[in-house]
């Protein structure tokens, strides 16, 4: 595990889906050095299935150290990211550090892909990373050492990632492309952008509710730790110097001199299983497919989603 530092003592974090997964562990690893974070998500009422809400989310930052605002935000809704990005400036008077991890998913071919689920996806992935990176960059350009971490894939054109889920495979990348124009267009600025993905399954709330959290998938998975010290160690470092890297969980880890990855496994003595990192060179076709969907499930996406 990574040893906190100290250094996001009193800066501001505002996280999309924080609530539970990815985004709450992130959360929490910045809140053990004493950071401000937002808790910018839908989920105000408990889910009948998956635990965690934005309040809950909160109380758990605060106990860790931190200060939390929960705000009740669909970043699909400008107004709703205008409100919370207004009250995180009353609340803490500015903001540090953007992490756009709200997601949807939907592995469907063209032809099953309906324009509901299109626009979803589109609309949270990457116009909602666009959006909020958007009304937060006025603040973000008046921090020191400002950041926006994108949980988002590394650009691969081959074919084979866009061939069994074009719409989905567009939608991520445009999460992506964010990272590829906006760390360039903000370089001079010193706002560092970059994108964070995981080179194996993520054992999630919703995963774990999807395939039983002893099964075989979520044995070979990983914790959401190591993402949270990835990013960590990303949001940690000189936002003038590191921008527009594209960086896999494992190795932003191994640069800090961890190489020993069991504790971050849900059973070390099980073979991980990799996720689609857009980064191998194994057709997603060769891989199981429905092992596949429970494995890449971000913990934000409500089941009547995929």
């Amino acid at each position: 595990m990574l040893n906190n530092t100290g250094k996001l003592a009193g800066k501001t974090l505002f996280i999309t889906g924080a609530s539970r997964g990815i985004g709450k562990a992130i959360a929490l690893k910045a809140a053990k050095d004493g950071a401000n974070i937002v808790v910018a998500a839908k989920t105000a009422d408990p889910h009948p299935k998956l635990p965690g809400t934005i309040y809950s989310a909160a109380k758990e930052i605060e106990a860790a150290g931190g200060k939390a605002l929960p705000c009740v935000v669909d970043v699909r809704d400008e107004s709703s990211i205008a409100n919370a990005v207004n009250d995180a400036v009353k609340a803490f008077g500015g903001i540090d550090i953007l992490i756009n991890n709200a997601s949807a998913i939907s592995l469907t071919p063209t032809q099953h892909t309906d324009m509901k689920r299109y626009d979803l996806m589109h609309g949270i992935n990457t116009r909602g990373t666009f959006l909020v990176s958007k009304l937060c960059l006025p603040y973000l350009l008046k921090s020191k050492n400002a950041h926006i971490l994108n949980i988002s894939p590394p650009l691969n054109m081959n074919p084979i990632w866009f061939k069994n889920h074009v719409a989905y495979t567009m939608a991520k990348y445009g999460m992506s492309m964010c990272v590829l124009g906006m760390a360039e267009e903000f370089r001079g600025d010193k706002v560092a952008v970059n994108a964070l993905w995981p080179r194996t399954a993520i054992l999630t709330a919703a995963m774990e509710m999807l395939a039983g959290g002893q099964s075989e998938a979520a044995r070979m998975s990983r914790k959401p730790d190591i993402m949270a010290d990835a990013a960590y160690a990303i949001l940690t470092r000189d936002s003038g110097s590191f921008t527009g890297n594209f960086a896999i969980d494992d190795e932003v880890l191994a640069a800090e001199g961890i190489t020993n990855m069991d504790s971050y496994a849900i059973d070390p003595s099980k073979l991980i299983f990799k996720i689609i990192n857009f980064s191998s060179k194994t057709p997603f076709s060769d891989i199981n497919r429905k092992k596949l969907i429970l494995f890449i499930l971000n913990s934000n996406v409500p089941k009547r989603q995929i």
